[in-house]
């Protein structure tokens, strides 16, 4: 899934434990349970795209992923302290975070390629427009959920 999706998904998790013992470890499984589901995101079709491409995607996906929940934090969860969402919004998209060096800059740092030959084993990839449906569908399911 991309960055937002994780962001978002970490932000409900946030609002709605406030326990970090319990709300991290939750954030980590949400990340692996979400990439199950078949999903677009920003390496989609690296091959075509290219490295740089995905780079500069990505980084618009995290920066947008942040503005958003801080929006959601905002508008439908306002006692929910900001530091906080951002410690498990961190943990939502820490495997991603852990496969960049190996992934796209070629570092063959032992914990990064595992980490990746992990995500592997569970990622879904379906491309536009059917992967961003299913994407966006589960995060709108995921936040009601949260505010119900």
């Amino acid at each position: 899934m991309t960055a937002t999706s994780h962001a978002l998904i970490g932000t409900v998790i946030a609002a709605k434990i406030g326990n970090p013992a319990l709300a991290i470890p939750l954030a980590l499984a949400s990340h692996v349970i979400s990439d199950m589901i078949p999903h677009w995101d920003t390496a989609t079709n690296i091959e075509k795209k290219g490295k740089k491409r995905v780079i500069i995607d990505s980084f618009f996906d995290v920066i947008i992923g942040f503005i958003l929940s801080f929006l959601i934090v905002i508008f439908l969860f306002p006692q929910t302290n900001l530091g906080y969402v951002f410690v498990i919004i961190l943990a939502s998209q820490a495997l991603d975070w852990l496969i960049v060096p190996y992934y796209l800059f070629d570092i063959n740092l032992p914990l990064s390629k595992a980490v990746y030959k992990f995500q592997k084993s569970f990622d879904n990839s379906l491309d536009k427009p059917w992967g961003i449906v299913t994407q966006v569908a589960t995060v709108i399911a995921v936040i009601l959920l949260g505010i119900s």
